[in-house]
């Protein structure tokens, strides 16, 4: 009986085996994963940058910089609140480095405006970098003194860098934006003149990074 089950259990075995090294590889790209929180005015549009960017995994709208907890689109907009409109940026640290993610994301925006970004004026519309550790801080200062140093824009760059806080999603309607509502996103994006401004700002280095969409 014993020679009759033997090749059968060590089948399972090997099953077992395989099917536990997946979910630890599975376990392992998981935990792979790193955050990034960037604000660069409406969310609207770094979600949609974002989400043309190579190895990024999810992009989400929201909130933060402010202390009262779950806050709203209407008391972020209002002003006063101390919100940011942010997008968390899920990516993989294997296809694109978070100093790349930095370099994307200050030619995507006018890091010079301290008033809001394009059309869209007030604290709530400022960029800003939220760091998520200790190493992103260090990279993100970095990045910025580089950015300074080159002289690359005719103006100092004003974006803070922060070590990030509590991220509140925004309302459902809000995410995705560009693909539920593309025609007014287009028309809302166009209007608020922001391609034009990072165009003439940063000439051929303009939306380094993101994938035509």
């Amino acid at each position: 009986m014993q020679k009759v089950y033997a090749p059968i259990l060590k089948f399972l075995m090997v099953i077992a085996l395989v099917i536990g090294g997946s979910f630890g590889l599975t376990s392992q790209a998981a935990a792979a994963e790193e955050t990034a929180i960037f604000a660069g005015g409406c969310f609207w549009c770094v979600e949609s940058d974002f989400d043309n960017v190579s190895g990024v995994v999810k992009t989400t709208s929201g909130y933060i910089g402010g202390e009262t907890p779950n806050p709203t689109y209407q008391t972020v907009s209002a002003g006063g609140s101390g919100y940011l409109e942010a997008v968390e940026i899920i990516f993989n640290p294997d296809k694109v480095t978070y100093a790349e993610l930095l370099d994307i994301f200050w030619r995507s925006v006018d890091p010079t405006d301290d008033g809001g970004q394009f059309c869209d004026r007030g604290e709530s519309y400022k960029t800003a970098i939220f760091a998520t550790s200790d190493a992103q801080l260090s990279t993100a200062e970095n990045s910025k003194a580089a950015l300074d140093a080159g002289e690359l824009l005719n103006a100092p760059v004003v974006t803070p860098i922060r070590s990030a806080t509590t991220f509140y999603p925004a309302e459902e309607y809000h995410q995705n934006y560009a693909e539920k509502s593309s025609w007014k996103y287009k028309f809302y994006r166009f209007n608020c003149g922001r391609d034009a401004k990072v165009d003439e700002l940063w000439g051929d280095q303009a939306r380094r990074g993101i994938m035509e969409h």
